[in-house]
């Protein structure tokens, strides 16, 4: 996993693995399934785990990586660890306590990436960066407005280096993406594989997008799944991965990503399945003034 064509530099120097191991999910599932799925990911190959102080985990995705670290798997240096602010920590005086909690559930001394939510901490953001508590700072669910928001703040010191965003083949963001890599800001895609788990997110009767004829098609074609095909089209289009998953099979099978290329007639198949659609629709905050899915990107 340690070639550079699998990392992608960020606009501070530091580098981001292209793939990731997402770690939120449902309340239904034992938090021990999150350790033992990290190990996993970890032994695979895996080196950027997504993580959040909202996904209630740290404390046991801190105990895999640590573990790996132990038996030597890797070093501290060699994981790329992304946490979240949660909104509840958005006074500019709690982000960095918020930080704190996370790196104190995790006993690490840094976050490799830190991420916000709304434009309120960035200001608080940079302050952590200074403290070396994050190495980068980033956002998420940022459309084009919010993110111009920020990068035209007087006084900015640093530029966030990725937006993390709902990213699929039924919404490939081709203008948000366009927009970011004229502005040296990294896509990072989570979502990539459909999220119906997520049922207090989703609605059920969303469509099945690893069922979609012409992902089957062009896996049938490669010989590979149908989430390989529809990671490899966001890696081949420059965006950062996250895949999900509990199942050793599937954590195994998704780092084969990079063991095969899609020509640029399937990439053009892959376009044509964009509908603008999202699994993800944050209806409760709808009524937010900072509320990002009610501009077009």
């Amino acid at each position: 996993m340690n070639s550079k064509h699998q990392y992608v530099e960020l606009n501070d120097g530091h580098f981001i693995p292209r793939l990731g191991f997402g770690t939120y999910k449902p309340q239904e599932v034992p938090n021990s399934k999150t350790i033992e799925a990290t190990k996993i990911a970890i032994e695979a190959g895996f080196r950027h785990i997504d993580c959040a102080y909202a996904y209630q985990v740290e404390e046991e995705v801190g105990l895999a990586i640590r573990s790996k670290i132990a038996d030597g798997t890797v070093k501290r240096e060699d994981i790329f660890y992304t946490s979240k602010l949660w909104s509840t920590f958005h006074r500019p005086e709690l982000v960095q306590s918020c930080l704190e909690k996370s790196l104190k559930k995790l006993n690490f001394d840094y976050v490799d990436l830190y991420l916000i939510h709304s434009p309120m901490e960035l200001k608080a953001m940079e302050k952590c960066k200074d403290a070396g508590l994050a190495k980068s700072i980033g956002v998420s669910n940022f459309n084009r407005r919010q993110l111009e928001m920020i990068l035209n703040k007087p006084g900015l010191k640093y530029k966030p280096v990725c937006n993390q965003v709902e990213c699929h083949v039924y919404l490939n963001q081709r203008k948000l993406l366009d927009f970011c890599k004229s502005k040296d800001i990294v896509l990072v895609a989570y979502g990539v594989l459909g999220t119906q788990r997520y049922k207090e997110w989703v609605d059920p009767s969303s469509p099945v997008l690893l069922d979609d004829p012409v992902l089957g098609a062009l896996a049938k074609k490669h010989k590979r799944s149908p989430a390989l095909i529809a990671l490899r089209y966001q890696l081949q289009r420059g965006v950062i991965v996250l895949a999900k998953s509990l199942n050793e099979k599937r954590i195994k099978e998704n780092i084969q990503v990079f063991d095969f290329e899609l020509t640029a007639e399937d990439m053009k198949d892959l376009d044509g399945l964009n509908r603008n659609f999202r699994y993800v629709t944050f209806k409760l905050m709808a009524d937010h003034p900072n509320f990002p899915l009610a501009d077009e990107y």
